[in-house]
């Protein structure tokens, strides 16, 4: 196979791969972003007690449905964490920042989102966080602008 024509000019074609679809959030995730709206963050727990967050239908480790929603956080700590020195259009936000995994206070689990400080120095793993609300909650993970060194905390 050849990459040009009869011509000897080179072929071309544009391809976008994307993954487009909808998901219906179900009454699980429909709590847990309605919380979102009015500033409070939901985990589900599990048969052994464990507290899912965001929280699932179904326990990952057993398969078998969860149970309660329970509040959590809304404060906790950095389990793991990446930093972005140039942050692009698609990131959320248009600063450094860090990616970092968040374990609320009362999870088992730890929540993906962004987390601001001065500079790369001022992350680390360990510390306490808080977020940072917009002022007008819509139901969305965005409704938590990003997470922040807890009040106090240095």
């Amino acid at each position: 196979m050849t990459d040009a024509n009869a011509a000897g000019e080179i072929l071309t074609a544009q391809h976008v791969m994307e993954y487009p679809y909808r998901r219906s959030l179900g009454p699980v995730l429909s709590a847990f972003f309605t919380g979102l709206r009015d500033r409070t963050i939901l985990g589900a727990r599990t048969r052994d007690g464990r507290v899912l967050v965001p929280p699932a239908e179904y326990d990952p480790e057993t398969g078998e449905a969860t149970g309660d929603l329970v509040e959590v956080g809304p404060a906790g700590t950095v389990t793991s964490w990446a930093w972005v020195h140039e942050p692009r259009d698609v990131h959320p936000l248009d600063r450094p920042f860090a990616f970092a995994l968040v374990r609320l206070d009362g999870a088992d689990s730890a929540l993906l989102h962004t987390v601001v400080v001065d500079d790369k120095a001022g992350m680390r793993t360990g510390m306490r966080v808080e977020p940072r609300w917009r002022d007008e909650t819509e139901g969305r993970i965005q409704d938590i602008e990003c997470f922040v060194p807890e009040a106090g905390v240095a």
